[in-house]
């Protein structure tokens, strides 16, 4: 016998969500709080899982994002159908489209994507910025439509296009070449200041790694900006990985210096979306995969 889902429990699962507490979402669902609490707890009794981790504000645990995500979809077909049955009206809100872009993508190309996408129907964009490691893990969640990540393996439920592959290249400034880097490039890089993106930023290493080297000098600056981070380069900060297509002027007037050219790293950048019949995805995955076909290597 297959369990169904009660769309009542989950539209009350994805507001406790969306609002953070039980009150909120009653206020929002216009019940009582004791009455959003039961519905969660008859959700989680007819899954036999525990969906929310009850802090403030709740989070879904790994089971109730699998719900949040069902629920968002679900909203998303029911306004296009009532769109197609021109049910929307006048005062119908625009279609909002919650995608996942990494920085150096939403800084060289994506925008000028979405500026491409047709006037109608009517989009409102909601953009996350994300490293594109880690874009997959909120289309996991539920928590946006689409993304541009490096994962090639589809997340439950989604489909996956190639984009085509962003060429990083090692560069830096010149007067930083000559103070640091005046020896045999696979000696000297490592002990060099460098500049990440953040944290989780392993673009570096992964360059050093190619040099049959690892780790990288004590000075490692963290500048959280695409823009920011190819300046901080170019003033002389440290040595870091640019994309090809953002310091193109740069490399070409001589302000930065491509350390290795035979030695790029590609990364390849997928298109992950929610498998769905939507019409408004669907123009939007279509105009952003025609925009990275002009920019990205393939």
């Amino acid at each position: 016998m297959v369990t169904e889902l009660p769309l009542d429990q989950v539209r009350t699962l994805l507001a406790v969500v969306d609002e953070g507490t039980f009150d909120a979402a009653a206020a929002e669902l216009h019940v009582t709080p004791s009455a959003v609490s039961q519905r969660v707890k008859a959700l989680e009794q007819r899954t036999g899982r525990v969906l929310l981790v009850r802090t403030k504000p709740v989070r879904p645990t790994e089971s109730g994002a699998v719900v949040v995500r069902f629920a968002r979809q679900l909203a998303r077909l029911e306004r296009d159908a009532r769109a197609e049955l021109g049910m929307g009206g006048a005062e119908e809100e625009p279609t909002r489209v919650s995608i996942a872009v990494n920085a150096d993508s939403l800084a060289t190309w994506f925008l000028d994507a979405l500026t491409r996408v047709p006037s109608e129907p009517r989009l409102c964009f909601e953009l996350r910025r994300e490293d594109e490691a880690h874009t997959a893990a909120l289309l996991r969640e539920g928590l946006v439509m689409a993304a541009v990540t490096s994962a090639s393996e589809p997340v439950a439920g989604c489909s996956v296009r190639l984009l085509g592959r962003m060429r990083y290249v090692a560069a830096a400034s010149p007067g930083f070449a000559e103070r640091y880097l005046a020896g045999p490039l696979r000696e000297a890089l490592p002990q060099a200041p460098v500049v990440t993106f953040d944290r989780s930023d392993t673009l570096q290493d992964a360059f050093l790694r190619r040099l049959r080297r690892s780790g990288t000098g004590a000075i490692r600056h963290q500048i959280p900006t695409s823009e920011g981070f190819v300046a901080a380069i170019e003033a002389g900060l440290g040595w870091g990985m640019v994309p090809e297509i953002q310091a193109g002027t740069q490399l070409r007037e001589g302000r930065l210096i491509s350390l290795a050219p035979e030695r790029p790293v590609d990364i390849p950048l997928y298109w992950q979306q929610w498998k769905l019949d939507s019409p408004a995805l669907a123009t939007v995955a279509e105009v952003v995969a025609r925009t990275a076909a002009d920019v990205l290597d393939a």
